[in-house]
């Protein structure tokens, strides 16, 4: 699996401790920035890892801002995304096992850096239920061909 990356400057210290949890974990990924604390427009990371998960390029994407809001929402106006803004493990695994989220998002003010951390080896080591959920990610993927 090849994973992209990406904070703004809300989501600097959480996306380091993700970067080091995959090293660990030996998961390829690419790191998009940012590097600084000095205020950034988040659509400027949240659309370039949507559009390397989108392509192909790779297989899943992690964002981080200070709520995980924008970023979700930034991401998600990219066709073929399913980013999911998950806060807990429970919805962390759900949301793979039910929706086939191809992107995490996830708020530095909002959690603590060791639960991102689990929820990101949840979400990582979770696979797609298929069966009755695939109906319904396929009638999202059906409404953006429109």
């Amino acid at each position: 699996m090849k994973v992209a990356i990406a904070s703004d400057h809300g989501g600097v210290n959480i996306r380091r401790e993700i970067i080091s949890l995959m090293e660990e974990l030996n998961i390829e990924y690419i790191d998009l920035g940012c590097e600084s604390r000095s205020s950034v427009d988040y659509p400027d990371y949240a659309i370039p890892v949507a559009n390397k998960v989108a392509s192909g390029e790779v297989e899943r994407g992690i964002l981080i801002c200070g709520t995980g809001i924008g970023m979700s929402i930034a991401a998600n106006k990219v066709n073929g995304i399913r980013c999911a803004l998950v806060h807990d493990l429970y919805s962390a695994r759900v949301t793979r096992e039910h929706n086939d989220s191809n992107i995490l998002a996830m708020g530095e003010r909002v959690i603590r850096p060791d639960l991102a951390r689990n929820i990101v080896k949840t979400w990582l080591t979770t696979s797609f239920e298929a069966g009755r959920h695939e109906r319904r990610v396929n009638k999202i993927a059906s409404y953006e061909a429109l």
